[in-house]
This record gives C-alpha cells, structure tokens and sequence, in this order.
C-alpha cells in the first residue's frame, strides 16, 4: 500500500511539474542561450534524479555524454573552439554542418539535447519523457519564431540531432551502456584476504554484492586517464601503532567528538542516488551555480558542462578500477573487529570498496575543471538540498552550504565522508590527488585554436 501512495504521490508531482513548466516558460521573456543551456542542465539533473535504478557510475556516464553533446552540437559553429573528435578515444565521423547552409546553434543544441537525454534514460518514465518533449518544444517554437525561414530551424535541429546519433552510438561501446541493468554482479568471487572488503550489516543497500565491479574497465574518454599509474597505499596491518590501523582510529575518534556542523556536512554531500541526482549530478550542479551567476558565453557554458562532466566520468573509472584492485574494507568491518566491537558509523556504508573516495575523486576533478574556468576564487551558495525534510535517523538538518572557493567544497566533500565514517583519510588525500590529475587531463585536451 505504502508504494502505491508513493507512486500516486510521485505521479502527481510529475504532473503539477509539468503544468508549471509549460505556464511559466510559455509566458516568460525569451530565453537567453545561457538560459537554454541552464534549462537542459536543469533538466539533466531532474530525469537522474526521477529516474529508478540509477547509481553514481551510472549517472557520471550520463552527465558525461550530454555534456559532451551540448559542446559537440554547437561547436563548429565557433571559430574559436575545436572538435574533440579524434582527441576523445574512440570519438570520429562526427557530423560536419554545410559550410553553405546556415543554422541557429541553439536549435541545433536544443534537438542535440532531447535526442541525447531520451537516449541515456530510455528507461525513464513516459512523465518524464514528456518533460523533455515539452521543454524541446518551447525552445524550438521560441528560436525558431526568430527565423527568417522555417528550413534553417528545420536544418539546424536535424543537425543537432544527427551529432547526437552518432555520440550516442559512440557511447555503446564504452562498457557501460545500459549499466543499471547490471548493478550487482551475483557471480563475481569477492578476494577473501586480510582487510578485504565485505558487505557491512549497516548498509545503503540490501545486496552482498558490490556495485559495478566491472566498471573500471569502461574506456575513459582521455587516453591518458586510463594509463595513471596505481595510487599508493598504506599497507594492512592490525599492530596499533600502525599507520593503517591510525587511520581507522582517526575514524573512530571523529565519530565520537562529531559537532552539529559536520553531522549537516555528512548528510548534506550523501547523496544517495535513491533520492538525489547523485554526486556526479551534484557536481553537475554547481557547475551550473557557476554558469548562472557568470553567464559565459553560449559556448563557453557548453565548454565548462563538458569538461566538468567529462573528467568526473573519467574519476569514476578509474576510482572503480582502483577500488576493485585494492579491493579495501571499510572502518564498520574494521573497528568492530579491532577496536570497538559495537562501533557504528554516521552514515550508512555504500555497497563497494573504499579505497579511494568515489566522492573525493570526483569533487576535486570538478572543482579542479572548474577552478580553471571561473578562478580559484569563487563564492557560491550550493542550495541543492535546500527544503529536504529533517534527516530525523541521524538528529540532523538538511543546511545550504557557502564556499568561497570550487576547492573549498571538493574538500568538504571529501571531508563528509570521513564525518560520516566511511573512509579514512588516505582514501579522501588519495582521491583529491588523483581526481586534480584527472582533470588537468581533460583541460590540456584542445578546446580553443588561441589561448583565450
């Protein structure tokens, strides 16, 4: 009974949202072309979040290729900007405009955009393919009500469309396509050694098995991502004086003395992809904070959406390859064991190794994208929570975050999870380091013909 209320409540959710996208955008002012970039960004983060089995390997994938689509869609049209065709591994015969034909970019965005979305989440609900229908055709009415001829809107849309097709068909090969089919996989033999990982009692999910064991061998979109070299690790040990066993200490003795501003930190970077657009998306997120309050140019928000979700992407198939390699366990089998035997964390464990942060990894190779983009300066208000009702398990309030710096809230990402007690320093320092060498991967790729 209670997930048919859940349905029913879900379903008329959809619908008010619907009625309130169609009124409002309708009898707005005209779209600017950083708002169509914000709009399907906006909408990106919605069809994750509302969309079922998703997972944060998954979604990282996702936001990857319709970054990567938005950029594609609309670069040729810009003299200043370079194809990533042939620097991508694997990326060629993308479509090529007629140099005799005219287009309007946001229209070929635009169709670029819907085309990708409904390919990514063809599993997502009939509401939610609506939405996207309804947002396509407010953009297409509005820009194509500017032209001249109804056959350059027409152009335009079919070309966007096209460089969609081919991204998409490109993404089938990677290793991942359609990956929430096979979150768990039931057959893989879990390495049985000293300090392996094993399925905690206090979990996010009821599976033994962890989530996308497999996912480290997708093809990174750099070449160069996928030859980084292992990162170092403290090796296992149970003597006290130990360094590996000082890491779960510091673990343990956080959890102790936790204050109420790092319970609102733990919870507020959780993300748990059953009832948020995950971290990537969270990521994806503020990317979008930063192009709404910068307005850049209209390719240069495609530029920073898809260097962002370009190397988050990347981190996370390389932290699954190295979680997999590694294969480390986590602070709730270790300190029960070795420490306190009726110790449990904050936070609930995720269903996969630890070693190194998959929040940690991924935050620091957006804000490093993002540093880049805007400087190292950059205040921010992240309100991507903002309303969730009271998390009244843990005692704690959901609290909009200010940063003053990208950085500043890739460490208090990182930092989360350990306040939560699911990773120890080593596996947030190691994430940061290699997340920031990820990232700086995909900005040496070139996207501009001069320095700008």
């Amino acid at each position: 009974m209670k997930k048919v209320i859940l349905a029913l409540s879900y379903g008329l959710l959809i619908v008010i949202l619907l009625l309130n996208f169609s009124c409002s955008t309708t009898n707005e002012k005209q779209l600017t072309e950083q708002d169509v970039a914000i709009e399907w960004a906006n909408m990106s983060l919605f069809i994750t979040q509302y969309t079922p089995s998703n997972s944060p390997t998954f979604a990282s994938r996702g936001f990857a290729y319709i970054g990567l689509t938005m950029y594609e869609s609309i670069v040729n049209g810009y003299t200043s900007h370079i194809s990533l065709e042939g620097q991508l591994d694997g990326l060629i015969n993308l479509p090529k405009p007629d140099p005799s034909a005219t287009y309007d970019w946001v229209l070929s965005f635009n169709a670029a955009q819907a085309d990708i979305l409904r390919s990514i989440y063809v599993q997502t609900s009939d509401e939610n393919k609506a939405r996207i229908d309804s947002l396509e055709n407010v953009i297409y009415k509005q820009y194509s009500n500017l032209l001249d001829d109804k056959e350059t809107a027409e152009r335009s849309a079919a070309y966007g469309k096209a460089v969609s097709a081919v991204i998409f068909e490109w993404s089938k090969t990677d290793g991942g396509h359609r990956g929430y089919l096979e979150n768990f996989d039931k057959k893989m033999i879990h390495p049985n050694r000293p300090g392996s990982w094993k399925p905690p009692l206090f979990a996010q999910s009821f599976s033994h098995h962890p989530l996308h064991p497999h996912w480290g061998e997708n093809r990174t979109f750099d070449k160069k991502n996928r030859s980084l070299p292992l990162p170092r690790f403290i090796p296992y040990d149970t003597l006290p004086d130990s360094p590996y066993y000082q890491e779960f200490v510091q673990v343990y003795e956080k959890d102790l003395a936790l204050t109420k501003l790092e319970k609102e930190a733990a919870i507020w970077w959780g993300d748990d992809p059953d009832v948020t657009f995950t971290p990537p998306g969270h990521s994806f997120y503020i990317a979008t904070l930063a192009i709404e309050q910068k307005k850049p140019s209209f390719i240069s928000c495609a530029e920073v959406y898809a260097k962002t979700s370009i190397a988050v992407a990347d981190a996370f198939i390389k932290c699954w390859e190295w979680k997999f390699y590694f294969f480390s366990e986590r602070a709730n089998t270790f300190i029960p064991k070795y420490i306190d035997e009726e110790w449990e964390s904050f936070w609930p464990d995720p269903p996969f190794p630890a070693f190194p942060s998959g929040h940690a990894i991924q935050a620091a190779a957006a804000a490093t994208v993002l540093e880049d983009s805007f400087g190292k300066q950059f205040h921010f208000i992240d309100k991507a929570h903002e309303g969730r009702k009271r998390d009244d398990v843990r005692d704690t309030d959901f609290v909009s975050r200010e940063f003053n710096s990208f950085w500043e809230a890739a460490e208090e990402t990182a930092d989360s999870r350990f306040y939560g007690g699911i990773h120890t320093p080593q596996d947030n320092n190691v994430g940061l380091e290699e997340g920031v060498k990820i990232a700086q991967n995909i900005i040496e790729l070139d996207w501009t013909k001069t320095e700008q």
